[in-house]
């Protein structure tokens, strides 16, 4: 029998610490080779596209997720499981939570493995969905005590600020910039839609972590090269997508290319991860392909262990 899971769904059954705990499991099956998970594909539809980006889990499963760009007001992604052994579809996810739990749960890692083991603020530029699956995951982390946020909406970043009192218990409060967003900040989270840098690397102190979730190829970034600049680490999960990108991701292209690590390889001790309390860290997403799959597979898998 085929599960349907919807958004309500996803959301009741899959907590922080269990997302946080599956896409760790992912990154080092990756980079152990046993998860396949090539770039992204898309076909141009004429006014958008469809994109999609499949996983293989050798021996277990195999899948996709699908989206578009056409930017309709009920447009869903589609996550499709099967089985790898029989090719039978398992379960399918419909609508954004999966998706937007999974990113939150990579950054999740990225903050576990690279911040400042007594790392306990956090400043968030962006108040939308990945805002909020970010600080949602790195709660699951950090004993956080502070949060400070910034939007170009006042009323939306006050609006984020009492959910991340009410939902999270967390003390947080709505601020007037980005500059005041991540001052003395030990976690930055960038997740906005802008197209041009929201952040000034000079803002930051010494040994923040930043995570990256928006825009960051060469011709639209969320963030500059003065980020890059003044990193002492680089790492992404994906240095493959990270480089297929058109244009390709900031940090995929020299002279940054050539210190980008990958998060895997970070969590395996295969290469070094922060080394000093004052180095500056920058996690630069890019959704590792496949992620989407092997959170379902989790989902399912929690189904049948409460039945």
């Amino acid at each position: 029998m085929t599960l349907l899971f919807t958004d309500r769904e996803v959301a009741a059954a899959l907590d922080a610490p269990a997302t946080v705990a599956a896409m760790r499991d992912a990154l080092l099956a990756a980079h152990a080779g046993r998860l396949v998970a090539p770039p992204r594909a898309a076909a141009s539809l004429g006014g958008g596209r469809m994109v999609l980006t499949a996983g293989h889990l050798t021996g277990e499963w195999y899948g996709f997720r699908s989206y578009d760009t056409f930017g309709l007001p009920e447009s869903e992604q589609l996550v499709v499981l099967h089985d790898g052994l029989t090719g039978a579809v398992r379960a399918v996810a419909v609508g954004e939570e999966l998706g937007s739990r999974r990113t939150g749960g990579l950054g999740g890692v990225a903050v576990d493995a690279l911040a400042r083991p007594d790392a306990t603020t956090l400043g968030v530029i962006g108040s939308g969905r990945q805002a909020w699956s970010q600080l949602w995951a790195t709660a699951a982390v950090r004993p956080l005590r502070e949060v400070t946020v910034h939007s170009r909406s006042a009323d939306r970043r006050e609006t984020f600020a009492a959910r991340v009192r009410a939902e999270l218990g967390l003390p947080a409060r709505a601020v007037g910039s980005a500059r005041e967003a991540v001052r003395d900040r030990d976690v930055v989270v960038l997740a906005t839609t802008s197209t041009t840098p929201v952040l000034d690397a000079a803002d930051l102190a010494p040994g923040t972590h930043v995570n990256a979730v928006g825009f960051k190829q060469a011709d639209r970034h969320e963030f500059g090269v003065d980020l890059l600049d003044v990193a002492d680490l680089l790492v992404t999960d994906s240095p493959v997508q990270a480089a297929a990108y058109c244009p390709p991701m900031l940090a995929a292209v020299a002279p940054y290319a050539e210190r980008l690590r990958e998060l895997g390889a970070v969590l395996a001790g295969a290469v070094p991860g922060r080394t000093g309390a004052d180095q500056v860290s920058l996690f630069c997403s890019t959704g590792l392909a496949g992620t989407e799959v092997f959170l379902l597979d989790r989902l399912v898998r929690v189904g049948a262990a409460a039945v």
